[in-house]
Order: structure tokens, then sequence, then C-alpha cells
């Protein structure tokens, strides 16, 4: 990772980077920024996470396997703790001390399903505190889980899921229709801590979506927390009491390629998992991948042009805080409030 593609403030974000159930007896290899770390849950449930290297040979630890509570490389058997400090070098005679070697070991912790890490400098004490719209979601409350790989930049796959100007296009009828725009009012409030959008005018939407499982809004709003800076989240509340909150995660492997995992959280509405899977995702892995095609082909030709700065107007509404927390020179965001009238 170097800062002439990274913000650096995005090291102390947290980044979810796999899904917790398929996290067993078996280490995993994920990547963040560019870097190849090595996940395991170890018998005593405790999470591990390492740089996916041995400091030996520089095998991946990744090919190893658990022993109790360490990870064993698969070449000469050197073990490590959930620390990153070897434990055992096998072949030493049993008077002899074990060196002192360290492999780098990150902040990782399971939330919601996921698990997340920190791209913080290993060494550097940090907490998970997740922003209030991720941390509110009651218990229980998840649908489905899903994630897929998409060839984009995650800053790009960021604005397309917090861009509602895109749908009449991309998802034609589907989301909303082009020729159904209504005037919508929308307020942006931008602090510290991340981004609210709240959406004012639009009870009903245009697209069959909406006809086919929800009824008339009372709260439509967008959020986006720095303390997550690769996590969106978009809620909508209804006048019967329920709510639907769809959170997408664009964990960035590297620069050109981002892990996408989405969940949908559903509250005082008969929504049983099963019929979800059975009738309601159908219709949204099509919006999905619709998305991941649009922004693979935009991640595509930016690459044949060269990266260039886009042209935005008011309308790109999430645009500004997306650069002050991913391009390399972000300026610090500013806090405040603008209202925006647009047409949905």
């Amino acid at each position: 990772m170097t800062a002439a593609v990274w913000n650096p403030t995005l090291l102390r974000g947290w980044y979810p980077v796999a899904e917790a159930h398929r996290l067993r007896d078996t280490p995993m290899r994920v990547m963040l920024f560019g870097r190849a770390v090595v996940l395991a849950r170890l018998p005593s449930g405790k999470l591990l996470a390492l740089d996916d290297r041995c400091p030996h040979r520089q095998v991946p630890l990744s090919d190893g396997a658990l022993v109790g509570e360490t990870l064993q490389c698969k070449y000469h058997g050197w073990t490590f703790g959930a620390d990153g400090r070897c434990t055992a070098i096998p072949g030493l005679c049993p008077s002899a001390a074990v060196p002192t070697v360290q492999v780098s070991a990150w902040h990782v912790f399971e939330h919601d399903g996921l698990i997340w890490l920190s791209a913080r400098p290993p060494g550097e004490a940090g907490s998970a505190a997740l922003p209030p719209f991720l941390s509110r979601l009651p218990t229980g409350s998840r649908r489905f889980l899903w994630s897929r790989l998409w060839l984009a930049r995650p800053a790009d796959a960021l604005e397309n899921f917090l861009d509602p100007l895109h749908t009449h296009l991309v998802h034609p009828g589907l989301v909303r229709s082009h020729g159904a725009r209504q005037p919508v009012t929308v307020a942006i409030t931008q602090s510290a801590e991340g981004l609210q959008v709240d959406y004012t005018g639009q009870p009903q939407q245009s697209g069959l979506l909406y006809r086919l499982f929800e009824s008339p809004r009372t709260v439509e709003c967008a959020h986006f927390g720095i303390a997550t800076p690769a996590t969106a989240q978009i809620e909508y509340r209804y006048a019967n009491g329920s709510a639907l909150v769809f959170t997408l995660h664009f964990t960035p492997e590297d620069e050109m390629r981002t892990r996408v995992f989405a969940t949908l959280h559903v509250e005082n509405r008969w929504a049983p998992a099963w019929a979800v899977r059975w009738f309601v995702w159908p219709f949204l892995y099509r919006v999905a991948e619709q998305d991941r095609r649009i922004v693979e082909a935009q991640a595509a030709n930016s690459v044949r042009f060269g990266r260039q700065d886009g042209i935005s107007t008011e309308l790109d509404l999430v645009r500004p805080m997306l650069d002050a927390v991913w391009m390399p020179n972000g300026e610090p965001v500013r806090a405040g409030q603008r209202v925006v009238q647009m047409w949905l």
C-alpha cells in the first residue's frame, strides 16, 4: 500500500473481509489494500489475523494448519500465536530458546456475520467503534448476507450505491422509471463522523420493487461513516412501523478489485429468510449485477483513458465526502448541511 494510491486516513478504518460462517478450522487468506492477511478461528473462539507470510522463508501461512491455539507454517512448522509471536520452531534442541520472531498482527473483530479488520498499523491501538447506523441494527433482523468481487474502485462503487440518479437508467422500471420523476428535497448533513442524506417528497417509488415489496415511506435516508470508510447504508422506514435497511461494504482488495458484502435487515415485518431468498433476492441480485456491470465498465474506461477527475454538479451528493476520504490527497472533511432539489 502506498500513499500515492491510498489516503493515509483510510488506515484507521474498519473493513469487513470475510463472511464469519466461512471461517472454521482452516486458515483463510483475504486481501486488504493489496496486502495478504491470513484469518483463522482458534479452538478457543479467538480470532487470529496475521500478515500471510512466514518470516522464515516467506511461505503463505494460509497454507498451514491450526495446532492448538497457534497457526503452523506448512514448510518448516514454525508456529505463531494470535499476537504474531513465534511460539515454536521444530528441530530446536529442547533447551534452546525460541528466537524472538514476529509476524505483523492485525486488529480483528466479528460483527453482523462479518469478520472485520483494521488497516491501521498493527502496533497502533484502536477500538472497534462502529458508527451508530451499524451498531443499532437489531439482533436477529438480518435476512441475508451476500458477497461478490467487483473489478472496480471502491470509491466509485460506494458512490454508485449512494447515488439515486443512476437508478432510472441502470435499473429502468425495476427501481425507478425515467418517465415518472418527481420533485424531491434532499438534505445532506456532513460531519467529522460521516455523512447522512435525507430524502423527502417521494413516499412512493415508481419501480417494480416498490410495488411488489414496499408501502408508503416515512423515512428514506443514506448513511456513510468515516470509521468504516468502505461501508454505506440505505434505510427505509414505513408508515406501518416496519423498516428495511440495506448495508453494502466495498472492501478494497487492491486499487481495482473491490470485495462487496451486502446485508438486508428487516424490522417489524413478516419476512422470514426463506421468503426473502425465494421471492425478493432474485430481484435484488439483478439490481446488484446491473450495478456491477456499470461500475466495472467505468473502471475499465478510466484505465483506458487514464484516471481523470470527473465533472460534478450539486446533484453528485456524496462525491465531495468520498473524495475527502478516499483520494490520496483528499481535503479534510468540512462539517455542515446543504439542501438540494432534484427530480427523482
